[in-house]
């Protein structure tokens, strides 16, 4: 294909040109795997992710380009993971899989995809990083009274990236406005019963509890629609965001409910969020950067969010914390988070995955990505055709 934007941004990461193996290397592989410093370690792998959530609203309709969610062009590289997680998906959840592997490239692949009902959650991981990820396992909980209607719950994605464990979770908490305590319920059924790791070895059993999944794992992204609401009528929350200045939030994140049940300690113990410099994110009219016009008039909210949590203090970086803008296909904004990790070095007793990945996926998305960049020139050529006169 050459070469374009997104390939080029990928491969500017400080580690995409890997080192020549000497044959020598190539016996021991596995087992220098497992010796390498620390040091060396944070040195060449500082792992960087970008975890996105979104509540699609069933839209059947994508929008045209996810380039502005995926690889935005006020980022200056590409990630080594991008984790996506979406409530009320498409229903052609295929169709999204595949549309996120386009627009990501030739330089990933999906490591993992699992669902629970319209809660998708998929992880893409660099190319030449995946041999060093663990076999991957996922579990689903439903919060519905009716657990055959699958629109509430949470899905989790755990799996182990040289000696450090991660758990991503998504999930769709109750809605409505005054329903905090239905909200808090759901947490709590979800961290008791999210059944992870399955087969994968706990990386520090000392520190972990049967009642809490959140605590048997390293690094805990947990991100999705947990439908809090902004404690305020719908006129006083519009007249504060008049007044806003320089991207302050202070005085609308002082009506939270999110902020105000994790600072009681009620909800998400021992999880933090990045300060918050963006506009609500719910709930807008379709097409456009209006909030609700129907009758509802639903009161502006930060439904969407994004959390995390270690095991050890400071071994997660906010590099970014944001909502995307630009995509106005559902009443709900993407919301993205970008982070940087500090990894361990690898164990022997972790089943490696031996670099599976969807390989069907990843060959019509590269299919679908070579086709557009030629209808892209021939559309160039079309128009610079167009363009010239002749004399004669």
């Amino acid at each position: 294909m050459g070469s374009d934007s997104a390939s080029v941004s990928s491969m500017r990461s400080t580690f995409s040109v890997l080192s020549p193996i000497r044959p020598q290397d190539v016996r021991n592989r596995y087992s220098r795997l497992f010796t390498i410093s620390t040091k060396r370690l944070d040195f060449f792998f500082p792992g960087s992710y970008k975890a996105t959530t979104w509540n699609m609203q069933g839209e059947k309709g994508l929008p045209a380009n996810l380039d502005d969610l995926l690889l935005p062009t006020d980022s200056e590289f590409a990630q080594d993971f991008y984790i996506i997680g979406v409530q009320e998906g498409c229903p052609d959840r295929r169709e999204w899989e595949t549309r996120l592997q386009e627009t990501l490239g030739p330089y990933y692949v999906m490591l993992y995809a699992a669902s629970h009902g319209v809660l998708y959650l998929t992880v893409f991981v660099r190319r030449d990083l995946i041999w060093f990820c663990s076999e991957v396992e996922h579990a689903t909980v439903t919060t519905r009274i009716i657990s055959q209607i699958k629109t509430k719950g949470a899905v989790g994605i755990a799996f182990t990236f040289f000696g450090t464990s991660f758990l991503f979770i998504t999930s769709h908490f109750t809605s409505g406005d005054a329903k905090v305590y239905e909200r808090i319920l759901d947490y709590n059924k979800i961290v008791e019963a999210l059944a992870l790791p399955k087969g994968l070895p706990d990386t520090n059993p000392y520190r972990s509890t049967p009642s809490d999944v959140t605590t048997r794992f390293d690094q805990v992204f947990w991100f999705g629609d947990f439908n809090f609401r902004l404690s305020k009528d719908r006129v006083d929350v519009e007249s504060i965001v008049s007044h806003i200045v320089g991207g302050n939030m202070g005085p609308l994140m002082e009506h939270d409910q999110l902020s105000k049940e994790m600072a009681d300690g009620s909800i998400f113990k021992g999880f933090h969020e990045a300060p918050v410099h963006f506009l609500p994110t719910y709930k807008f009219d379709i097409g456009c950067d209006i909030y609700d016009t129907t009758s509802k008039q639903r009161t502006p909210s930060y439904t969407d969010r994004i959390l995390y949590k270690s095991r050890q203090a400071d071994e997660i970086k906010v590099v970014k914390y944001s909502s995307c803008t630009s995509i106005k296909s559902s009443d709900h904004r993407p919301v993205v988070g970008v982070f940087q990790v500090k990894l361990r070095p690898g164990r022997d007793n972790i089943p490696l995955g031996a670099g599976q990945f969807d390989r069907c996926l990843y060959l019509e998305g590269i299919r679908r990505r070579i086709t557009r960049e030629l209808k892209r020139r021939d559309a160039m050529k079309s128009q610079s055709s167009s363009t010239i006169c002749v004399i004669s």
